[in-house]
């Protein structure tokens, strides 16, 4: 999304042949394989681990942390160090995300019109949002200190993460359509 963003705003002349079907299916393919390479990864080490506390967990979501809560002190290095290998990953997918945006705020500020700019900006900002609110709450959830951590307070992040981006995503996208917003504030303003 933010090379798509960055192609219609930086080099809109060049939307066809830079962003055609072929780079679509390069991207989804690099998308759908990281994927599948982070997940075969986190699965193969998890069934590796050897759990000294049963194989009982206190959720309903089956997450990593709660998972190496089971195991024994000396299988933690390994997960840790798939964990690591995760985060330096999602760095790199947010380094290159920020530096796209950067580059796109570069060009709209460049913008002359102010109906411009807000036009471009209206592009970006659902996007933007999205992100900000699946980076935010998983941050929360993995990187918060362990003894902060109780059980409902876990699946209240691990809901928070997994379910709420999704389910705001399709709301934040239709923010755009000027129905959908008046339908939106009959709805508020008829609550209150």
């Amino acid at each position: 999304m933010a090379y798509d963003r960055y192609v219609a705003i930086c080099k809109p002349l060049h939307y066809g042949t830079l962003l055609g079907s072929r780079a679509c299916v390069h991207m989804a393919a690099a998308a759908w394989g990281s994927g599948f390479l982070f997940a075969v990864l986190h699965t193969a080490n998890t069934f590796s681990l050897p759990l000294c506390q049963g194989n009982a967990v206190d959720q309903f979501f089956c997450e990593i942390p709660q998972i190496l809560k089971l195991a024994c002190s000396d299988a933690n290095l390994r997960e840790v160090g798939v964990l690591v290998v995760s985060a330096c990953l999602a760095v790199g997918c947010f380094v290159s995300i920020v530096l796209s945006y950067g580059q796109i705020f570069r060009a709209v500020l460049r913008i002359p019109s102010e109906q411009g700019q807000h036009k471009a900006f209206s592009t970006c900002l659902p996007h933007l949002t999205v992100v900000s609110l699946f980076i935010s709450t998983s941050m929360f959830a993995y990187l918060k200190p362990p003894f902060i951590s109780s059980t409902s307070l876990d699946l209240a992040m691990a809901v928070l993460y997994s379910v709420v981006p999704q389910a705001m995503n399709p709301l934040i996208y239709s923010m755009r359509n000027r129905e959908i917003k008046d339908v939106l504030r009959k709805l508020i303003t008829g609550c209150f």
